[in-house]
């Protein structure tokens, strides 16, 4: 994947059937505070878009991405500029080496449809998500 002008990675990752997600702390300095969000964030120095992913979603979850595990990736807009919107899915078994990290209050696995009935979820994963559900024709498929 190119170095190009962006901020961060997110990503939908599916463990099995079910979305993780994380609930970002409520400290008042942060984006979001005590939404519901998804793995991923910020670049540091001169990762790549797939290079952030990998950093975050080992430091958020202590789980690892392979580039087969990818259904779909998109650039778009976010709070503070481009970022790259990843889905991936992993079995349901990659559960046994979740490990949460130091971020967030809590994490949980919700099915996809929940996840988009959150009151609580970051505003702009709820646009992405369904536009990705559109493109695959079902939850957890790849876009081709």
């Amino acid at each position: 994947m190119e170095q190009d002008d962006f901020n961060g990675s997110k990503v939908a990752l599916f463990l099995g059937p079910r979305l993780l997600v994380f609930l970002r702390d409520r400290d008042p300095g942060i984006d979001w505070p005590g939404a519901w969000d998804l793995p991923g964030g910020g670049r540091e120095g001169a990762e790549s878009p797939w290079e952030t992913l990998l950093r975050e979603v080992e430091e958020e979850a202590g789980l690892d991405l392979r580039p087969a595990e990818v259904l779909w990736r998109e650039r778009s807009e976010g709070l503070r500029g481009p970022v790259w919107f990843w889905v991936a899915r992993l079995p349901e078994e990659a559960l046994r080496g979740l490990l949460f990290g130091e971020e967030g209050s809590a994490w949980a696995l919700m099915t996809p449809e929940r996840v988009l009935r959150l009151e609580g979820l970051v505003p702009h994963h709820r646009a992405r998500l369904e536009r990705y559900r559109a493109l695959a024709g079902a939850w957890g498929a790849p876009v081709t």
